[in-house]
């Protein structure tokens, strides 16, 4: 996939509980498949697939972080903030405005 997904995969992704979970929390911060599953409880298989569908939609990307000691993890972070669904005669159509995920942006959980 090309990382633009159609309005069907996005409106599929979305309806799915885990992918919205995953979302929330990498817009709030970026963090690894590990912290993932801890924060939301869910099992590392389980965070895998969906980070490997919303990535290859074009809505998460992910960054290789090499430590001291030589290890390495990969991070990932939500590369939009807006998703817009709309209904015509034709059908529903969605869309997400990716932006740049700046730090300063981020809110604090309970912010809204």
């Amino acid at each position: 996939m090309d990382g633009r997904a159609s309005s069907d995969e996005l409106l599929d992704i979305l309806g799915d509980t885990e992918s919205r979970a995953l979302l929330v929390a990498l817009r709030r911060e970026p963090r690894t498949a590990k912290e993932l599953g801890e924060t939301l409880d869910l099992s590392l298989p389980t965070v895998y697939r969906r980070l490997d569908r919303l990535c290859e939609c074009g809505l998460v990307s992910s960054t290789t972080e090499v430590r001291d000691d030589g290890t390495h993890r990969r991070r990932y972070d939500c590369d939009f903030d807006e998703t817009v669904v709309s209904l015509s005669v034709e059908g529903f159509r969605a869309e997400v405005r990716l932006t740049p995920t700046l730090s300063s942006e981020r809110t604090e959980p309970g912010a809204d």
